[in-house]
């Protein structure tokens, strides 16, 4: 890429000018800063590698390569970190808390940072699920030009003919206590699933998330689905690097980028794709950090013009590499754009308009995969994401319907205040076909940070339960979730809502095609439980998780904290 002269940002005239700020130069030099430097952009490089995780084991390399490519287009590199929870070690501890609450450290890291130093810019790296909101609503308080470099997916992993990924692991464990796998079999999974660096292979939310981004504009076209130990991925880290400094150059922002047409075209994406249900979440939340009017029924506004094109795992077959393959999310843009679904007049990083950065792609995909489908023979008419109302969830909670015959069932209640006593529940063998668990005092406050259910839903699917039991949770879900599943449930159960208030083998309607969810008791009973009802004592009293619990905001406005 061509690099074009810089013009220096007004930012770093408070470093460069007048003899107040020498003893702010000497800071600099002491890092062998020259004079000459102090005319160049000064560019934040927010980097969330680390050994926790094999989601970001690999994104120190991503990080060095946008190094050189920031000095290469006339830049200044500064180099910070940020921290991760890998959900999927996490995932069923009391760890799995502190996931959710790491979306706002990480928020509150690069604001400080890019704030703090007067950045020019700053191109975020990130793998693991949180990486990605928490790095974007960060870029976006700042509202200096920047860029996201996601760290990749992973590749694959094998056992007896089968491609493995995290969620196998999860799903075994219930095959294997329902005795359909062998104890030799299930720790062959669990060493093979996971075969190197890289976020968890299918359209789960890290993946989820990404190709959302890319969608939005904020990440470079294909750089969403490359695969993390792939060169093009170091390829592509180094060229969003320059195209970053270019942006600034021409002081292109976010909340340019990040519009209410915008996160529509983003949305479209998510549910083209079949993503994860964390989208809702997070998107509420990337809306707010934007100052974007954006509520939970624009979802289901966006939902019901959007088929899901994809055929993508948890619930398809394919997994991101596969995607990539088959023409990435350029080409499930190109498509929805075709099919005028999607905003082309809205501006990227690069400063062309989607449907400029999309000319050459062709508007039907190839008919050699079968990962991407045409408008004309989608997986689905419509998206997968509903939005369900009812007296269970007034504010709204996320019901995700995809592969399921039939979205719709009406069963007693299983009540279980915690997910450990959930998970052992099924293992035990004690949940049956027309079963609907209730898992509460998940959600923000209750939880707090509204721990995701993979490892129950997980065994659910595992044990062959996964259509024919519902699960209702004012907690979150995996992106590897599937079934007869609804999470998000609002108001939730410490905050005094209606799912606090549901008795073992009370009846529970979840009904997608009329979007309800309802508990089947009369208005009278539900308020006399009310008026004996005690909100519980917080679970955590110093600390993020007691600060995060005092603040979020509900699920409903995305579990923000500075919703004042």
């Amino acid at each position: 890429m061509e690099t074009k002269p810089i013009i220096m940002n007004p930012r770093s005239k408070n470093i460069t000018e007048g003899k107040s700020r020498a003893p702010n130069r000497s800071m600099y030099y002491a890092m062998g800063y020259e004079a000459s430097d102090f005319r160049k952009p000064m560019v934040g490089v927010a980097n969330g590698h680390s050994t926790i995780t094999p989601c970001n084991s690999g994104l120190q390399k991503l990080a060095d390569a946008a190094v050189a490519g920031i000095e290469e287009a006339g830049g200044n590199a500064q180099i910070f970190g940020t921290p991760t929870i890998s959900d999927g070690m996490a995932m069923g501890t009391e760890g799995m808390k502190y996931s959710l609450v790491s979306r706002e450290v990480i928020s509150d890291c690069i604001e400080t940072c890019v704030q703090g130093q007067w950045m020019d810019g700053v191109l975020v790296v990130g793998g693991c699920d949180k990486n990605m909101p928490g790095g974007l609503m960060g870029i976006l308080r700042a509202n200096v030009p920047a860029i996201y470099v996601y760290g990749g997916t992973i590749l694959p992993g094998h056992y007896k003919g089968q491609d493995l990924n995290i969620v196998s692991v999860f799903e075994a464990v219930g095959q294997n206590a329902a005795g359909k796998m062998s104890d030799e079999d299930l720790l062959e999974i669990e060493r093979r699933a996971i075969p190197g660096t890289g976020s968890c292979g299918g359209m789960y939310t890290a993946n989820t998330m990404s190709s959302a981004f890319e969608a939005l504009g904020m990440s470079l076209t294909y750089s969403s689905t490359m695969a993390n130990p792939h060169d093009e991925k170091l390829n592509s880290a180094k060229e969003s690097a320059k195209v970053l400094v270019q942006a600034i150059a021409k002081d292109l922002k976010p909340r340019d980028i990040v519009t209410r047409r915008s996160i529509e075209n983003a949305i479209a994406v998510v549910m083209a794709t079949g993503g994860s249900t964390n989208a809702v979440l997070h998107f509420l939340a990337i809306a707010h950090s934007a100052g974007v009017d954006w509520t939970i029924d624009d979802f289901e506004r966006v939902r019901v013009r959007t088929p899901v094109l994809c055929d993508l795992k948890p619930s398809g077959k394919y997994l991101a590499v596969d995607l990539h393959k088959a023409g990435g999310i350029p080409q499930v843009m190109k498509t929805l754009l075709a099919g005028g679904l999607l905003h082309g007049d809205c501006i990227t990083i690069t400063g062309q308009t989607v449907a400029e950065v999309l000319k050459d792609i062709p508007d039907v995909p190839r008919a050699d995969q079968d990962v991407i489908r045409p408008l004309s023979n989608p997986m689905y008419a419509q998206g997968h994401l509903a939005i369900l109302k009812g007296n269970l969830s007034p504010e709204g909670c996320v019901a995700k319907i995809t592969g399921l015959k039939k979205p719709v069932m009406t069963g007693p209640a299983r009540v279980f205040d915690d997910e450990q006593s959930a998970l052992a529940a099924i293992l035990a063998g004690k949940i049956v076909a027309g079963d609907v668990m209730v898992l509460r005092y998940l959600g923000p406050k209750g939880g707090p940070g509204m721990p995701e259910m993979l490892a129950p839903t997980g065994a659910l699917v595992g044990q062959g339960l996964g259509e024919s039991v519902g699960l209702i949770t004012d907690g979150r879900f995996s992106g590897g979730t599937w079934g007869m599943v609804v999470g998000h449930v609002a108001p939730e159960a410490a905050a005094g809502g209606t799912i606090a208030f549901i008795h073992e083998g009370d009846s529970i309607t979840i009904d997608a095609h009329q979007l309800l969810l309802q508990l089947n008791v009369s208005d009278e009973e539900i308020a006399r439980r009310r008026a004996a009802w005690t909100a519980p004592e917080p679970r955590y009293r110093r600390g993020v998780q007691a600060k995060f619990a005092f603040n979020a905001s509900s699920a409903s406005k995305g579990a923000v904290l500075d919703n004042y």
